[in-house]
């Protein structure tokens, strides 16, 4: 564990090269990408939404592709298509940029659900069926999709199923003064991304999503992870509360986080930490929550504040 840790962290170190002050970003991705899942990014144009998955992937070394997300592009954009060759009298197939370890989806929502559901088996089964032939992806597959909160004008809202395929949602925010400036500096004669050399290998990422699944939670830790999720069924301001899935996203990325930090088994401060970018996206809120400009993270950290936190420590660490 010492070792994948100490990896971990020149892949953070490098990111940071690019992404300045956004470490707890930075690091939840990974989270997700060690967990197996998946990230969506909701932010304003050109806060290094995109920069941060490319230093990802060349941190990496793994195989990169970028989709950009238009009303007019369909399935087999995203997935592939058979072309029939003349020479050899013959279908051949070519691979759609989905089949990559690394993949960015530009502005998810400006596509037709039709084509946004092509990501959906995708996301979840990491396989995708072409002319009912189903074909596993390699090993870590990774998905950041990015959508725009300010402009709905053409766009298509993911729908609850294909939300809760995303591990984890983040918004990166603008930087700081001093955090621009630095931005400023490190890219006033070259972009720092060219200067990115791999320190992690996609078979070291396996063998790491493996070990995760090894860090112990305790019987404490998982009660509590799901008294949060019941509390999301049964809260006044929600609507439709969070589902299994959510409470096992919020395992796994637990486990993820505590592996990251170094540890062998998860706190309830990790769930704790995790909780609003596991849960919130994955319920609905009432007509009234929303009309009070009530947010599911608002609603998460008061679930947060009443659901009471185990603190046998020998309890939490015992395998």
């Amino acid at each position: 564990m010492t070792a994948a840790v100490e990896r971990i962290e020149k892949v953070i170190e490098n990111i940071e090269l690019v992404v300045v002050g956004k470490r707890k970003e930075v690091e939840l991705s990974l989270v997700s990408l060690f967990a197996g899942g998946h990230v969506l990014l909701e932010d304003v144009p050109g806060v290094g939404k995109t920069m941060m998955v490319k230093a990802i992937a060349k941190s990496l070394g793994a195989e990169f592709k970028r989709i950009q997300f238009t009303p007019d592009l369909l399935p087999s954009d995203v997935t592939g298509v058979s072309i029939y060759n003349q020479l050899k009298q013959q279908f051949e197939f070519r691979p759609g940029p989905i089949l990559a370890n690394i993949v960015l989806a530009d502005e998810i929502n400006r596509t037709s659900p039709k084509t946004q559901s092509a990501l959906l088996e995708a996301l979840e089964e990491s396989s995708v069926t072409i002319d009912g032939e189903t074909l596993q992806l390699e090993k870590p597959f990774f998905v950041m999709a990015t959508q725009n909160p300010i402009e709905y004008a053409g766009t298509f809202p993911l729908p609850e199923a294909q939300l809760d395929r995303f591990l984890i949602k983040l918004n990166l925010g603008y930087p700081t003064a001093l955090e621009e400036l630095e931005v400023l500096e490190r890219i006033q004669h070259k972009h720092p991304l060219e200067d990115i050399k791999p320190v992690m290998t996609t078979a070291e990422v396996v063998d790491i999503q493996s070990e995760i699944t090894k860090v112990l939670v305790s019987e404490d830790v998982k009660m509590y992870m799901i008294d949060l999720v019941h509390e999301t069924r049964q809260n006044r301001a929600v609507e439709l509360g969070v589902s299994p899935r959510g409470t096992i996203a919020l395992m796994k990325a637990s486990q993820a986080y505590a592996f990251v930090k170094g540890r062998e088994y998860v706190l309830p401060d990790d769930v704790k930490h995790l909780a609003p970018y596991i849960l919130a996206h994955r319920m609905m809120l009432t007509a009234e929550a929303k009309m009070s400009n009530r947010t599911q993270e608002e609603v998460i950290s008061s679930i947060l504040e009443q659901v009471r936190i185990p603190v046998n420590q020998r309890r939490l660490t015992r395998s």
